[in-house]
């Protein structure tokens, strides 16, 4: 067989990820924060990207015709007055920080403190060391209540043993303990607990509920109090159910994590990307572009590059990299919302019952179904769906929420599983408390609203739900 070299024309088809479409999909699955801290940094990479800065230009004076014979003119009010340079902003914030007016007679130029402005909210820790160091200790116990405090959990409960404490302090388990105890009567009462048990103890005494049903229960029975087995309680202790039941409410106003008080964990604030509003019976979608930064490509560049043979070849081809980032970027933001508001055009279309009437009325649906309606793949309605968030009459949704499975129905059609998660809601909220439902029971009332799920659905949602089995919602 001879070998020999030719050519030859081959047609075929390839999918390239070319930079502008890699950036498009990456911005499309972006949050909204996550989007604005990509368009600050781009702003701060690249030199031919600028913002828009809206500004109101100064007016002419308008001539302004009266419905009276005589016309008037009136001019634009202008304020000419100036901020000066030299404010002594330390003095600005306390003066106005104290009850009443405080003058200074020394005179301190001084960029105001970034302190002044941060609030910080008081960890455990903090307000934990505040109060022993108020005990005034000595060095010995100043070192044991900081190991203390240093191995508490967020919950506020000590998570090592005494003896390593000990070890650590180099001195006795019996002195950690004796100190230990001193420490439990800080606040928040309960904190520096060992376990539950103890936890709950120290808030009932410091109650002075020793001696007491409220006491005996914590100490010897806490796991008939869990299981809510009321009637074991009264049997093992030998007391009417009337008494029982008095004790476990005082017991459920304590707190069982008291470290929580001072968590550290800050809200989440959602910022809807999309508003749907109703008026004359159509709803009306708005993108949010409310705190978006406005991009354009800077005019000066633009002239340099239309100025030939002034700019070196390495210049050249930077400033032209840089245009092109530029360019794709803004095309990519608008494609991006673009995207978006077909989307929720798409699932406003297929659930105006829920956007109405509220969550019974949600359908089924599946990404399919957007992605057929407005010819796009599912992979990207999964991208624009994710971290998307909307206002409407029912309230703030996440994108996702509108797409869930479909539970057949007795005689015939589908309902949206989040649909009967609202009403398995329903249904329990208005049980007789005393003779809870069991979830076989609610399987058999889902059966009169035409929906037909087996028991271990109805206990698979009531989890997703947090809401507890029959056995422990029993009020007596």
């Amino acid at each position: 067989m001879a070998l020999e070299l030719r050519q030859e024309l081959k047609l075929t088809q390839q999918l390239i990820m070319t930079p502008q479409l890699q950036m498009a999909i990456k911005l499309l699955q972006l949050s909204r924060l996550e989007l604005v801290d990509a368009i600050r940094q781009e702003l701060e990479e690249n030199p031919v990207l600028e913002e828009v800065q809206e500004t109101v230009a100064a007016e002419q004076p308008e001539v302004v015709e009266s419905s009276e014979e005589n016309a008037s003119t009136v001019e634009e009010v202008k304020i000419e007055e100036r901020i000066p340079d030299d404010i002594d902003w330390s003095n600005y914030i306390d003066e106005y920080n104290s009850p009443g007016r405080t003058s200074y007679e020394i005179e301190r130029h001084e960029a105001p403190s970034y302190e002044s402005f941060i609030a910080r909210r008081e960890s455990l820790q903090d307000h934990l060391l505040w109060q022993l160091l108020m005990t005034a200790p000595g060095e010995k116990e100043e070192t044991i209540g900081s190991l203390i405090i240093g191995n508490l959990n967020s919950d506020g409960y000590l998570d090592t043993s005494i003896e390593d404490i000990a070890e650590n302090a180099q001195c006795e388990p019996a002195e950690v303990e004796d100190f230990l105890k001193v420490m439990q009567t800080f606040d928040p009462i309960g904190v520096c607990a060992r376990d539950l048990r103890e936890c709950l103890l120290l808030q009932a005494r410091h109650l002075g509920l020793d001696d007491t049903l409220v006491v005996d229960i914590i100490e010897n029975h806490l796991n008939h109090l869990q299981n809510r087995n009321f009637k074991a309680l009264s049997r093992a202790l030998k007391k009417d159910m009337k008494e029982i039941v008095a004790a476990v409410e005082i017991i459920k106003r304590l707190e069982p994590k008291p470290g929580r008080l001072f968590s550290e964990e800050e809200a989440q604030h959602i910022i809807p990307d999309i508003y749907v509003y109703k008026m004359d019976n159509e709803f009306v979608i708005w993108l949010n572009d409310n705190g978006m930064p406005r991009l354009k490509v800077n005019s000066y560049y633009r002239r340099a590059l239309s100025q030939n043979g002034k700019l070196s070849d390495s210049a050249k081809e930077y400033m032209q990299e840089k245009m092109r980032s530029a360019t794709w970027l803004i095309r990519s933001i608008h494609q991006r919302q673009k995207t978006i508001y077909r989307v929720m055009e798409s699932i406003l279309k297929f659930q105006r019952e829920f956007f109405e009437k509220g969550v019974a009325y949600l359908k089924p649906m599946v990404l399919r179904n957007v992605a057929e309606d407005i010819g796009m793949h599912e992979s990207t309605i999964s991208r624009v769906t994710t971290n998307k968030y909307v206002h409407c009459p029912q309230g703030i949704f996440e994108l996702k929420f509108f797409f869930n499975s479909a539970i057949s129905r007795v005689q015939g059609g589908a309902v949206a599983s989040v649909s009967v998660q609202d009403l398995i809601r329903q249904i329990i909220e208005n049980e007789n408390s005393r003779k809870p439902y069991s979830d076989n029971q609610i399987s058999e009332i889902l059966k009169k609203y035409n929906i037909n799920i087996a028991r271990r659905t109805v206990a698979k949602y009531r989890e997703m739900l947090k809401v507890l089995p029959s056995s422990k919602r029993r009020q007596y």
